[in-house]
């Protein structure tokens, strides 16, 4: 049996997988032909898309404490694996992530899904690499070209690659002026993939807004000097993700009723 079955993923076609979520607000799937899904949480709030980062799955701890806390501030959270993580999930056996332009068509493959099943907006983010996809999707704005699809809403990211650990001239940036919707990035102040001090150094578009946790490295660990915890890191992020999600959903609604 596999590791998702074993898990209680439960087995669906893209057509039936509305009904699934129609009986169950939450839960696990796995869609076939797409993969496994996870929804956490009711959108009381908003709705977002979030990946993985490359190195751990919807399962690490990370993931499940982030999405955990944000679904209990009243954001649905729907998390993926993408293909090279279910393979690693299955067999056990660690492997590097695709080239980006592959995983990034994956992610437009599951956006123009979901999108398709829900009335409100479904917001993208994701953590480390997978928010790095999501801004890669939002700059290019897949989601217009695909039937069903609206313009993504906005991006939530939980500590963004800026650039290689070993590699910081080497900026993940050139795409960023594309992106037209509201950007929260949420970084560590010793990310070692952008530290607050090298970030002060980078033009970034006017639509991104940059929160930084004290202390906090990629996972958003701190120092035990710092008197802070992973935990009370995690909690202080969701909350400010859930609130930048809120108000600017409220605006959404209120062009949307100008329009009207």
């Amino acid at each position: 049996m596999s590791h998702y079955a074993l898990t209680g993923y439960q087995e669906v076609s893209p057509e039936t997988l509305k009904n699934g979520l129609n009986c169950h607000s939450s839960g696990c799937f796995m869609v076939q032909g797409m993969g496994p899904l996870s929804v956490h949480g009711q959108a009381k709030i908003g709705r977002l898309l979030f990946a993985h980062g490359a190195g751990a799955g919807q399962q690490s701890p990370f993931m499940r404490q982030f999405v955990t806390s944000l679904a209990g501030r009243g954001i649905q959270v729907l998390c993926i694996d993408f293909p090279y993580m279910q393979q690693i999930q299955e067999t056990g056996k660690r492997r590097p992530p695709p080239p980006i332009a592959q995983t990034l068509a994956q992610f437009a493959e599951w956006y123009s899904l979901l999108d398709c099943l829900f009335d409100g907006p479904l917001w993208i983010g994701g953590k480390s690499m997978g928010g790095r996809v999501a801004t890669l999707f939002a700059s290019k704005q897949l989601a217009s070209e695909q039937p069903c699809s609206n313009s993504v809403p906005g991006v939530v990211v939980a500590g963004y690659p800026f650039h290689p650990t070993k590699a910081p001239n080497k900026l993940r940036l050139d795409h960023w002026p594309f992106i037209h919707c509201p950007l929260l990035v949420i970084q560590g102040e010793r990310d070692p993939f952008g530290t607050q001090e090298e970030v002060a150094g980078y033009t970034l578009p006017a639509n991104a807004q940059l929160v930084w946790l004290k202390d906090g490295d990629h996972d958003f660990k701190p120092r035990r000097v710092s008197g802070l915890t992973q935990t009370v890191l995690i909690d202080e992020a969701t909350q400010v993700a859930a609130s930048f999600v809120r108000a600017y959903s409220q605006d959404l609604q209120e062009e949307s009723n100008t329009l009207v």
